[in-house]
């Protein structure tokens, strides 16, 4: 079952119970109404302000966030692209006889670090693949500050290796940013306070003579797709909105290496 399918089902269900809600909330009113018509309402304003502010706060606050990671790891991509590009150019700097070897550790490199994003949401062959990357890293390393020494030529380090350890570390921000999500108690707050939210707008609905089913389905249906936009935004590679879009750069450049 694709995670889509999981988010719209989420989405779909929330869309469901806060109608329910609403009708619920919507009868208990009523039933207030006819008990106490002049103080069915009284007091009631405040605490549904504060509950409908806290709602539309958590809703601000977890989308800016989705919105912000999301853009992160847009940009990422290409840093990482842009410092593979830089140290594979950097080789050119070394004596001809030590370009070969590191030009393939470069290509293995970029093979390895291509593998981990295709490789998603298979999560063990992504681990596989992080791992492979991290021991052609050490390679790459080795293979570089080697061929430094041996070239004898401070510039050399100080060109290339430089442009290596920020390939390697852009890596490690990729991997950290891919595991950074919305903690799970905060989307359970959310739907919570979206179901409570439903409730009291049904409360505060049942002064009406007849049920305003536009209101209710349009308060239902911005609520759940916000959720669900959400939810897409914070998983970027298996929802609909992706950045793998930009993985064609990295394509380009290994296709570019040979």
């Amino acid at each position: 079952m694709s995670f889509v399918f999981v988010w719209m089902l989420a989405a779909l269900a929330l869309f469901a119970a806060m109608l329910a809600l609403m009708e619920i909330g919507a009868r208990a009113g009523k039933r207030r109404i006819e008990r106490d018509p002049e103080g069915a309402r009284a007091g009631t304003a405040a605490a549904e302000g504060a509950v409908f502010a806290l709602l539309g706060l958590l809703i601000a606050f977890t989308f800016s966030s989705a919105a912000q990671r999301f853009d992160t790891r847009r940009t990422l991509v290409v840093s990482e692209v842009n410092a593979i590009g830089t140290g594979w150019l950097r080789v050119d700097a070394l004596p001809e006889f030590e370009r070969e070897e590191l030009r393939q550790g470069f290509r293995d490199y970029l093979d390895a670090r291509i593998e981990v994003y295709l490789a998603v949401p298979d999560m063990a062959a992504v681990k596989s693949a992080l791992a492979r990357a991290a021991e052609l890293q050490s390679a790459l390393w080795s293979r570089a500050a080697a061929a430094c020494e041996r070239s004898g030529a401070s510039q050399h380090a100080m060109l290339l290796l430089p442009a290596l350890n920020e390939m390697f570390d852009l890596a490690t921000e990729r991997t950290a940013a891919a595991e950074m999500h919305t903690a799970e108690v905060v989307y359970g707050l959310l739907f919570v306070l979206a179901l409570g939210c439903a409730l009291l707008a049904g409360f505060a609905m049942a002064a009406t003579s007849r049920r305003s089913w536009t209101h209710r389905v349009a308060f239902a249906a911005i609520i759940s797709l916000t959720v669900y936009t959400i939810f897409d935004l914070d998983y970027p590679r298996l929802g609909v909105m992706r950045v793998n879009a930009l993985d064609h750069l990295m394509v380009e450049l290994r296709e570019s290496m040979n």
